[in-house]
């Protein structure tokens, strides 16, 4: 059952407000989620990862089955990043292996590399977009920004627990196992090719995103078994990393 709002049993506001650091988050072993869409996706995916719900109404039907903590606008406003706090909180647990380069035993058969995407919005839109397309897994480098910091999350719509992440400086070393496992990688590259029909016939995929400015290394170009070109008007000099991998995605969903 659900426990009775009692402000007694807050935990310092200035508690819930540092989990906006990486390092506090990782000490505590939880992150939050705002807004009731994002708060109920949670819920739909990964009920057990909801270690508590903050709220500044009477306790949603759908929260009655955790810990529900009654709290003022003025408390939310200090606690959340938002711009317009939408009344409702979550404390969710960080997921195990997020920060590591330990694959999970069955990686699925569609994966994900961002390389040094740097922006969060950008980070958390492709995770978004690699829920809805499909996609099992994210491996993301050290230089990419934090899938849990604030912007990230609330860019995933909720949908951050949807599939597993991977953040690790130890991408290429990874990225070269899966390929010996049969996957391809295909690569997102000015120079290459306008053919996207490679990424719906490779039986298990790895497409490669980069830096918002400089594209991918060196390193991964190399690996790739094919590069793909998106051809787009002279007018516009390139696509954004987020409008990029939304296409691609698309195109490889099979």
């Amino acid at each position: 059952m659900a426990c009775e709002p009692e402000d007694g049993q807050l935990k310092p506001l200035k508690w819930y407000k540092s989990l906006a650091d990486k390092k506090e988050r990782l000490e505590a072993g939880v992150f939050l989620v705002e807004g009731e869409r994002a708060v109920r996706q949670i819920i739909d995916n990964s009920p057990d990862a909801i270690v508590e719900i903050l709220s500044t109404g009477e306790s949603p039907s759908f929260c009655r089955m955790y810990a529900y903590r009654r709290i003022t606008g003025e408390q939310l406003r200090s606690i959340t990043s938002a711009t317009t706090p939408q009344g409702i909180v979550a404390v969710v647990r960080i997921p195990e292996g997020i920060y590591s380069n330990v694959l999970p035993d069955n990686p699925g058969s569609k994966i994900l590399l961002l390389e040094d995407v740097q922006d969060p919005g950008n980070v958390g839109s492709l995770i978004r977009t690699a829920v809805a397309f499909g996609f099992s897994g994210i491996v993301l480098t050290e230089k990419c920004a934090d899938p849990l910091s604030p912007k990230t999350v609330q860019s995933t719509a909720g949908t951050i627990l949807s599939l597993w992440i991977r953040r690790t400086d130890d991408y290429l070393s990874l990225i070269q196992s899966l390929k010996t496992k049969g996957y391809s990688l295909v690569a997102t590259d000015l120079s290459g090719e306008e053919n996207p029909s490679f990424l719906h016939k490779a039986d298990k995929l790895i497409l490669a995103l980069g830096n918002e400015a400089s594209g991918l290394s060196a390193d991964i170009l190399r690996l790739a078994d094919f590069r793909l070109k998106i051809p787009i008007k002279d007018k516009a000099e390139s696509l954004n990393v987020a409008a990029c991998g939304a296409i691609c995605m698309y195109l490889g969903r099979g």
